[in-house]
């Protein structure tokens, strides 16, 4: 393995070496980068700096030259050298945007593989359905629509229109709520299975509950200050629980089902004593408090034991992970009107220009809901492509593992439609999506660039806009080694994931 590892970095490096090589090259073409000091209007302040952005990028050096003078520094400690425009190191401008950028890129693409992957798999076991049909009407939708119009889009009905509604009245009038009963009946129907009158009560009943709920938060006007509490919260732990064990174990599972719902329980009384020792959060209590979550889990499952005491480990973990994110989703909650009060954010808390709020004082969980005003928006611009690639590759390669042969022996067997779904299908059908995961990568990193310049966030992103307007090549190199060089190592991990979902390949 470690051969193949050095094969691959020697070869991504060499890729990477040309790729900077043509993209500095053109960029020495693009314009002057000194064209900026014409605007400094005293003549021994113009006169210092182009000597500094001449001695800096060593202007005086054919071009070639440059770039290895470029590349020396690079791996002598300099790093990426300085901006032409700013005069500042372009390391120390990197350490405050790339946890923005990954902040933003990280949570659309976690978001986009669980929703893209999960709705793919639904279509393809529903295959030829309305529900298929409706979410492959949406995905080439979504696919084809650009990102910096779907941001502009967002901004007005998402941010400012959200926030005056919010602000006003916090209520859903009847045409939407009968709107909203009409789309969700006909989404329940189509991805319901059986006969027509099987499908007819399923969707009655689904679109019943969803209205129900709308008018509760209408009439009490929970947006303005939401939460869950303990019963919803239970709720929740229970579903996670019996979700967890039928994807994973099958609710026969007397063991992992058990070891599922001693954990929903276990989550539902340490709701309350949880709300005291939440209120004084920090990062590191929160890992903590993660960490724990899942240790509680695992031996959960294995103090029920059972022939597989691995696999209940497995799923009181995940399931206590995931109530944990509830209880810290309900928590944060509680501090939401606390937050949109606040003199600065002055009851507008879905953030439409920034990363952040820089004058908001408060605690730890003032904090998170800013995170979450802030982020929302440009996460949705960036999932909205990323679901729909996600969506048609699932699909096509669960309905290629479904006609395989071992697929036709596992149901000749009479395995469940369950594991052969999971086990068989699932498994193989992500081989060829762990290549996907790696090219997205880089095209959500693509994409950031524009979301980040429509929402002005301060990130990588932006400062390659801005870079590129103010021919500044330096920062232009910066973006391009670390975007590129994100993509070789993901494309790395995906060749090391093939031999983890398939036994078959040998990584030598």
């Amino acid at each position: 393995m470690l051969v193949f590892i050095s094969r691959r970095l020697i070869a991504g490096l060499l890729v990477l070496f040309v790729a900077s090589f043509i993209v500095y090259i053109l960029m020495s073409k693009a314009g002057d980068p000194l064209a900026f000091i014409a605007e400094i209007q005293n003549e021994e302040q113009r006169i210092a700096i182009e000597k500094a952005v001449r001695d800096g990028l060593n202007l005086d050096t054919p071009v070639i030259g440059r770039f290895f003078l470029w590349l020396r520094d690079l791996f002598t400690g300099e790093w990426f050298g300085i901006s032409a425009r700013t005069q500042l190191p372009i390391g120390d401008d990197l350490r405050s945007r790339i946890p923005v950028t990954l902040k933003l890129v990280g949570a659309a693409t976690i978001l986009s593989m669980v929703v893209g992957t999960t709705v793919g798999v639904v279509t393809a076991i529903r295959q030829y359905s309305g529900f298929d049909y409706l979410v492959t009407f949406f995905t080439f939708v979504f696919f084809s629509l650009p990102s910096f119009w779907v941001g502009v889009i967002l901004k007005d009905i998402g941010g400012i229109q959200f926030n005056d509604w919010l602000r006003d009245s916090a209520r859903f009038s009847p045409a939407v709520l009968v709107g909203i009963g009409v789309v969700a009946f006909i989404l329940i129907y189509t991805s319901a299975g059986g006969e027509p009158r099987r499908k007819l009560a399923v969707a009655a009943i689904g679109t019943g509950v969803i209205e129900a709920v709308l008018i509760y938060v209408s009439a009490t006007e929970w947006l303005r200050n939401p939460g869950l509490g303990p019963v919803v919260t239970a709720l929740f732990a229970v579903l996670i629980a019996l979700g967890l064990t039928a994807v994973m174990a099958g609710l026969r599972n007397v063991k992992a089902r058990n070891t599922a719902l001693t954990t929903a329980a276990i989550g539902a009384v340490l709701w309350f004593p949880l709300q005291i020792w939440l209120d004084d959060m920090s990062f590191w209590k929160l890992l903590l408090f993660a960490v724990v979550s899942i240790g509680v889990g695992v031996g959960v499952g294995y103090a029920w034991g059972g022939f597989d005491k691995g696999l209940s480990g497995r799923i009181g973990g995940l399931t206590a992970f995931l109530i944990s994110i509830v209880i810290f989703v309900d928590r944060a909650m509680q501090s939401w009107d606390d937050y949109a009060s606040n003199s600065v954010i002055r009851n507008r808390p879905i953030k439409t220009i920034g990363d952040r709020e820089t004058r908001l004082e408060g605690d730890f969980w003032q904090h998170v809901n800013d995170t979450f005003g802030h982020i929302i928006l440009p996460t949705m611009v960036l999932m909205l492509i990323s679901v729909a690639t996600y969506t048609r590759y699932s699909r096509s390669s669960m309905l290629e593992v479904f006609n395989q042969d071992y697929m036709r022996t596992a149901r000749s067997k009479g395995l469940t439609e369950r594991t052969i779904i999971v086990r068989h299908g699932l498994r193989n059908a992500l081989i060829p999506l762990a290549t996907v995961m790696t090219l997205d990568i880089s095209g959500v990193l693509g994409g950031a660039v524009i979301t980040e310049t429509v929402f002005e966030w301060n990130g990588m992103g932006r400062m390659f806009i801005d870079a590129l307007r103010a021919l500044d090549p330096n920062p232009v190199m910066a973006f391009l080694v670390i975007t590129a060089g994100c993509a070789i190592v993901f494309n790395i991990i995906a060749d090391l994931l093939y031999a983890v979902l398939d036994p078959r390949i040998r990584i030598t």
